[in-house]
């Protein structure tokens, strides 16, 4: 059974109104399962991950590109950058032949050196991330519009040992049925860092990308201190900056920006790391129920990083939000800022299943420098039972309105 996307309905749409359709994101989320889903029909398909076509490709990208069918899917075009020059020349002389190409590519080939053309206008790039949880129980993304609606539920169960469990399989496909899925995860990064890396750098120093991987599932939703990490991978901050790059460029990890949009001076401009999966970062650290339940700050990384798994796939779907954290020199810090064309959106993760007025302080403190032209909403998402107003646009929630 195929488990559907949330971008289904994008993708279809991008095809009826953009000439090329890019369909990016890390190896292994299904992104070929889903263009030859939506794209069955009058198609011809293309991997260069099959050695003949690669070749083929790189010989000749303009003879490669040109197919009379609907529709062509190209499986993992960063590994041929020249064929994005040739489909630029086949789009430009067919204008109004809309849904021509659905490519895929596993690292963010835009932002590759050896490309030269952007296809700006030309193009729709989507993201497809690990399955949300919401996704895999066949669950509509609903949880912006309960923020904007302020419509919250109960919890049905989703304790916090569950929410750890949950995290812990994570949301890679072929991992997500597997009883142990640790091994599949190690024998991903490995063929990561030892054959992917080829398309987009050259890395002479795969075993310090391999120990970063570990270091930045460490500092998942958390500031990282460069100089200290660069130090203890004996590289130098410049070295770990192009590193980081690469992670980022092939979308193992992401960076929050800072939400500035206020006159306080205090603001931090430092990014949150997160890693795109908490079932490869737990793997990663060897991490499970019994070795981190009772500590508070492993159990607050991995379900914060967890939260943000499953937010941002929501926010993803919608042109108008944008997803920040805040923090100031002062230490207010609120794990998400989302902002949308009308509201603000302050969100706490906590892994406990009580909180109080207290836990409140910083989102109180928040809305007071939000622009007074848009309404600010807080909210702490916690594993606990009910849903509670606190005054002041003020709510505790529990954590499955992510996925119900």
């Amino acid at each position: 059974m195929i488990i559907r996307r949330w971008q289904e309905e994008e993708i279809k749409e991008a095809l009826e109104t953009m000439r090329v359709v890019m369909l990016v994101g890390a190896r292994q989320t299904g992104k070929t399962t889903l263009a030859k889903y939506i794209v069955s029909d009058d198609c011809v398909y293309r991997t260069l991950d099959d050695l003949s076509a690669l070749e083929a490709a790189k010989a000749d990208p303009m003879n490669f590109v040109k197919h009379n069918k609907k529709t062509m899917i190209i499986d993992e075009i960063q590994r041929v950058p020249e064929l994005i020059l040739a489909i630029k020349k086949v789009v430009d002389e067919n204008p109004g032949d809309y849904g021509k190409y659905l490519i895929t590519g596993s690292a963010n080939i835009m932002a590759l050196p050896t490309v030269k053309e952007s296809l700006a206008g030309r193009v729709a790039k989507i993201r497809l991330r690990p399955f949300t949880y919401g996704e895999i129980i066949s669950n509509p993304p609903k949880f912006l519009q309960r923020l904007k609606n302020r419509d919250f539920i109960d919890n049905n169960g989703s304790d916090k040992k569950k929410t750890l469990e949950l995290a812990f399989k994570g949301g890679f496909p072929e991992a997500i049925n597997k009883s142990k899925p640790k091994r599949w995860y190690m024998d991903y990064i490995e063929a990561l860092v030892e054959s992917d890396l080829r398309d987009i750098a050259n890395i002479r120093r795969q075993d310090v990308l391999k120990r970063l991987i570990e270091v930045m599932s460490m500092y998942s939703s958390k500031f990282m201190d460069k100089k200290d990490i660069a130090g203890k991978l004996e590289i130098n901050v410049q070295t770990l900056d192009e590193y980081l790059n690469i992670l980022e460029k092939m979308y193992i990890i992401d960076k929050t920006y800072t939400w500035t949009k206020t006159d306080y001076q205090r603001i931090g401009k430092q990014s949150h790391i997160f890693l795109n999966d908490t079932g490869l970062m737990s793997s990663i650290l060897n991490w499970n129920f019994e070795n981190i339940n009772l500590d508070a700050d492993k159990t607050g990384k991995i379900i914060e990083t967890y939260v943000y798994n499953q937010l941002v796939a929501q926010v993803d779907l919608d042109y108008y939000t944008s997803l920040y954290h805040y923090r100031d020199w002062e230490k207010h810090e609120i794990d998400f800022i989302i902002e949308t064309e009308n509201e603000v959106f302050g969100i706490d993760a906590k892994a406990g299943a009580s909180t109080g007025r207290n836990d409140f302080k910083n989102l109180k403190w928040f809305s007071d420098k939000v622009p007074k032209d848009k309404k600010f909403t807080g909210v702490i998402l916690y594993t606990g039972e009910q849903v509670l107003a606190f005054g002041d646009n003020m709510y505790l929630v529990p954590i499955n309105n992510l996925w119900e």
